[in-house]
């Protein structure tokens, strides 16, 4: 073989791979920094719409909200993808995005499965670790804190954590998945539900019965408390 070939192969291999490693920690952060904010924005998007500053029916302002985030919309339209397929806004043609609009019979059928789901996660619940307990305990004492508080919002938060950790808790993976598909889509209806201080301080008292019956383990108790909640909550949604 000729020398000079085998030696340009080699001398070609070497800047290839000097290059590569050069650029490589700039390559692996840009993805980072992408995905950074990407869930910024679709975190700060669906805020906007489960806390009703953009209503039901409503078209997204994806010129103003970028303006405002300081983002182009390239971002805000990757996010609007992203709440379409939570069930929260409906991408239409020539009107954009539209948060999505449910009747209410949608919300009393998707609250009466979920409160099926989480009676059965919650029932399980009680056999857990009792370190699991004790972390869903905590985080309900946190909660009713934020409640004295009147922070609505952080309230709110806190609460779906509790929600969804009872679910973890039943360690079952396809419960899990269709309650997290409910759980995306109801979320702005039920921030809603605690709109007025009677509705707000309903619910915090029906969240206190299921942590009493979490602590002591009793599953009749937390299977009626959790059923309870939710037929409180279709009364709270459905107006």
């Amino acid at each position: 073989m000729d020398f000079s070939i085998v030696n340009l192969v080699e001398s070609a291999t070497s800047v290839f791979t000097l290059t590569f490693s050069t650029y490589l920690p700039m390559a692996t952060q840009d993805p980072i920094a992408r995905t950074s904010l990407h869930s910024e924005v679709t975190a700060r998007l669906r805020s906007l719409i489960v806390e009703s500053h953009i209503k039901p029916g409503e078209r997204v302002p994806e010129l103003e909200i970028g303006r405002d985030m300081g983002v182009s919309r390239t971002p805000i339209r990757e996010a609007l993808k992203v709440l379409a397929s939570e069930g929260l806004v409906e991408l239409l043609p020539l009107r954009g995005a539209v948060v999505k609009t449910f009747s209410p019979k949608d919300a009393a059928d998707m609250l009466e499965v979920m409160g099926m789901l989480e009676s059965f996660a919650a029932q399980k619940a009680c056999k857990a670790e009792q370190k699991r307990i004790d972390q869903v305990l905590a985080m309900h004492d946190k909660m009713k804190t934020l409640y004295a508080k009147g922070k609505r919002p952080e309230y709110f938060e806190l609460n779906q954590k509790i929600h969804d950790a009872l679910v973890d808790m039943a360690d079952n993976e396809s419960l899990t998945m269709v309650h997290n598909i409910l759980s995306k889509r109801m979320r702005s209806l039920r921030y809603s539900g605690n709109s007025t201080p009677d509705n707000w301080r309903g619910a915090l008292e029906d969240h206190e019965l299921i942590a009493q019956a979490l602590k002591q383990r009793d599953v009749k108790k937390i299977k009626k408390a959790v059923e309870t909640h939710f037929q409180n909550t279709i009364q709270r949604v459905v107006k």
